[in-house]
């Protein structure tokens, strides 16, 4: 069980392990040297995470933070070579990664070329997307604006702005804390 906010992998270390991510949310984060950083992507229940480093012995290409309480199962490299060996699951990971990996290029896109609304209300929407829908607060989005604002490279007052009209067209909920109170709105607001 890892509590928000821990950091499960940091970029540039061995992958020595790999998480099967059980229940909760995680964000995958590029860290530059000065310390800057940008979201990556997301992952929730059902996905592997390291698995890339993992496979090629190598080091970690991106750091892993919980967005909320998760349980995930660890698995050495050698135990998770031996399964996929076992259960002749190669060609099956390959699928996967190449999967996760292509889930990546729309973030890379929005960066380019969506305006700064719509970016939030994309990453707001696959967030509530992963949650829990059992949990207590499936539409709470446990993001401060100062977060929203590093996942996506952009200055808080923008985000703030932004996220204000949001609340006016009823997209969200009124208050200090993130929710969303009308999913067909963020999401004619998100462009899809």
């Amino acid at each position: 069980m890892y509590p928000p906010g821990h950091r499960l992998f940091r970029q540039g270390d061995p992958g020595s392990a790999v998480l099967a991510l059980i229940s909760g949310r995680v964000k995958v984060l590029g860290i530059e040297p000065d310390g800057g950083q940008l979201l990556i992507t997301l992952r929730g229940a059902g996905d592997l995470i390291g698995e890339g480093a993992a496979r090629r012995l190598s080091k970690r290409t991106a750091t892993v933070e919980t967005i909320d309480r998760c349980t995930a199962r660890v698995l050495s490299v050698d135990r998770f070579n031996a399964f996929l060996n076992r259960h002749d699951g190669h060609s099956v990971l390959t699928d996967y990664l190449v999967t996760k990996l292509s889930q990546t290029v729309p973030y890379q896109v929005e960066l380019v070329h969506f305006g700064p609304e719509r970016k939030i209300a994309r990453l707001l929407l696959e967030v509530v997307a992963l949650a829990d829908r059992s949990s207590a607060n499936p539409d709470h989005i446990p993001f401060s604006q100062q977060e929203v604002a590093d996942a996506l490279g952009m200055a808080r007052s923008t985000v703030a702005l932004h996220l204000q009209r949001l609340r006016e067209i009823g997209a969200l909920r009124s208050g200090p804390r993130l929710a969303v109170s009308d999913l067909d709105a963020l999401k004619d607001s998100a462009g899809v």
